[in-house]
């Protein structure tokens, strides 16, 4: 994330994948913790934050707004993951541009998938013998 923060001028605090890391290593068969809630979840908080950004303009209303559109979309797609709620605030807040969606989001998400994956199913296996994650990939 530091070198998405770097590469991308993003500053890194804006980069929300802190408590998403803690839902998927910490509660690995919840729902929001499955790779379709993490990806999508993301991916959809921020495109609604991106749309009312640019509709709206970065106003401190339009960030709360932005947070609640994005609940209902999360919960109507099937990707709600409560760690995005923020992804929609950060993206009005700092009224970023639309590549922020892709380059740190989706990547981000990606690379965080990829992690979980490696860590449940290789590094804490041992312990955890029968656990595996995910659940379900979509």
């Amino acid at each position: 994330m530091e070198a998405f923060s770097i590469t991308t001028a993003f500053p890194l605090v804006a980069i929300p994948f802190a408590t998403s890391i803690v839902t998927v290593l910490g509660s690995p068969k919840a729902e929001p913790a499955q790779p379709r809630a993490l990806v999508g979840g993301h991916l959809v908080a921020t495109l609604v934050g991106l749309l009312i950004v640019k509709v709206c303009g970065p106003v401190p209303w339009a960030g709360a707004l932005a947070v609640g559109l994005a609940m209902v979309a999360m919960h109507s797609t099937g990707t709600f993951h409560p760690p995005a709620g923020i992804d929609p605030l950060v993206v009005v807040v700092n009224n970023m541009s639309w590549t922020f969606l892709l380059v740190p989001v989706g990547i981000g998400a990606l690379l965080l998938t990829l992690f979980a994956f490696a860590w449940h199913n290789i590094v804490a296996r041992g312990a955890n013998k029968g656990d595996t994650w995910p659940i379900r990939w979509w």
